[in-house]
């Protein structure tokens, strides 16, 4: 049996023109235009890279995009001042600080500056409360593009046992969250988890997120578990080992294609939801 690719890309474009009605509608109600503010501090190769194609996507869905950014030098005091400044700013609908910030500065910090309301990114300790309790806020980007994935494919996640590899702040504590806001009964690994692949083969949907090339042996996959790889390593690889996985998912995502474009994807579409709100419109499409 060969899995199904789960097609990242189509999704995305699906979600972003679906983006595209809605602040066409915000538009003719309120004659303001969402705007998402991109903060970057420094000139990273890979971040440049990333903000650029935030901002296009932006306004490829006629979003207006503000372009923020800091010398490598920016202090955190510095860098806060800059995020309360457009916090307070009603014409901005949505704050992305665009990580990591160098290693002088207090990130955290920095994430907490954000208001909860403009917390398109997911990355603050108010929008992971609202999150875990199941309230209305924006969920970190990743997971909430993994499960707008599994739902765009009709996988029952409600009474499913879902592994989650990886335990990070933006990743995968939140995804844990989700799925169990969803129903699903979900045990998180870690680094210190032991017999790992035993408790792997116990899923019917994995979700690897650990920061390591093919780290998620396709042996550990039970048959017709459904795959989300997060991971993108060098080579354009993930954390699965894909050929081997595919040979006994029903599901799986590929690297690239699959998560990444999601990612982008629900940024935007939570900018949308964002400036909504803001503007007490009903922005449905």
């Amino acid at each position: 049996m060969a899995a199904e690719l789960m097609d990242g890309k189509r999704v995305a474009a699906e979600t972003l023109e679906h983006a595209r009605r809605r602040v066409g509608r915000i538009v003719d109600r309120t004659g303001v235009t969402p705007c998402l503010a991109t903060v970057l501090v420094g000139a990273d190769p890979a971040s440049v890279t990333y903000t650029q194609m935030k901002r296009k996507r932006c306004e490829g869905v006629g979003m207006k995009s503000m372009k923020v950014e800091l010398p490598e030098a920016t202090t955190t005091e510095q860098l806060v001042a800059e995020i309360v400044r457009l916090g307070k700013d009603d014409l901005v609908h949505g704050i992305l600080l665009q990580h990591p910030s160098p290693p002088h500065v207090d990130e955290r910090a920095a994430f907490e500056a954000i208001p909860v309301a403009k917390d398109v990114d997911g990355v603050t300790f108010g929008s992971f409360a609202h999150m875990w309790f199941g309230e209305a806020g924006f969920a970190s980007c990743t997971p909430g593009g993994i499960v707008r994935l599994l739902d765009a494919y009709s996988v029952e996640i409600e009474g499913r046992h879902a592994v989650v590899i990886g335990r990070s702040a933006i990743l995968g504590k939140p995804m844990a969250g989700l799925l169990l806001d969803r129903n699903a009964t979900v045990t998180i690994c870690h680094s210190r988890t032991q017999h790992l692949g035993g408790v792997v083969q116990q899923a019917d949907i994995v979700v690897a997120a650990v920061g390591k090339p093919r780290f998620v042996q396709g042996d550990w996959i039970k048959p017709g578990a459904v795959v989300m790889d997060a991971g993108y390593n060098e080579g354009n690889v993930g954390d699965v080992d894909f050929d081997a996985a595919a040979e006994v998912a029903s599901l799986i995502t590929p690297v690239p294609g699959g998560v990444g474009p999601m990612t982008i994807a629900t940024l935007i579409d939570q900018t949308v939801t964002g400036a909504a709100r803001q503007l007490g419109v009903d922005a449905a499409a």
